[in-house]
């Protein structure tokens, strides 16, 4: 009966069934890496697909429709009139005062170093 008692004190050792869950706690903690990191490599494929797919139609709907209004109301003014011309009008100008504004940048830039070195 003693040899029965030691038996069981043997496949009883708490260090050894700690052991034994720790390696099994590892392993399964291996195997459940790796097959997330092949399901991820499964997905990825999907999600690039629908990422792209969805900018795609999100910039086309927006360029249409930016775009065909635009042209619809451009064709809808005649061109002989004076709201036409009065737009082609502003729109040059607001091109000639822009880039007066450069013109002024570049030799207020120009002028800027000559000034300090004769300050300092």
């Amino acid at each position: 009966m003693s040899e029965d008692a030691s038996a069981q004190v043997q496949t009883s050792d708490p260090l050894k069934t700690v052991a034994d869950a720790m390696e099994h706690a590892v392993a399964a903690a291996r195997d459940g890496a790796a097959d997330a990191k092949a399901r991820v490599d499964q997905a990825l494929p999907g999600v690039n697909r629908f990422v792209s797919r969805f900018v795609y139609t999100t910039c086309y709907t927006v360029s249409y429709g930016v775009v065909f209004p635009s042209v619809l109301v451009a064709r809808a003014i005649p061109k002989n009139n004076p709201i036409v011309h009065g737009l082609v009008d502003g729109a040059h100008a607001a091109g000639d005062m822009v880039d007066e504004m450069k013109k002024r940048k570049l030799e207020g830039a120009a002028d800027e170093p000559a000034g300090s070195i004769a300050h300092s």
